[in-house]
């Protein structure tokens, strides 16, 4: 019987759950895109700039 009440107390929070509109998702995902390109772009300039220093150092 615990198990009949675990679904139902599942069933209750999924109705309960807001979810993001697709304009809400737009949003969002081009938000993760951006940052995500911004960070490869900042960490293969810092990649260069190490690789150029070792290279001058060696």
């Amino acid at each position: 019987m615990k198990l009949f009440k675990f679904f139902k107390g599942v069933i209750q929070e999924m109705k309960a759950v807001r979810w993001p509109t697709a304009r809400e998702n737009r949003r969002d995902s081009s938000i993760v895109v951006t940052v995500s390109l911004v960070f490869a772009l900042f960490f293969a300039l810092i990649d260069w700039g190490v690789q150029a220093l070792i290279t001058w150092l060696a």
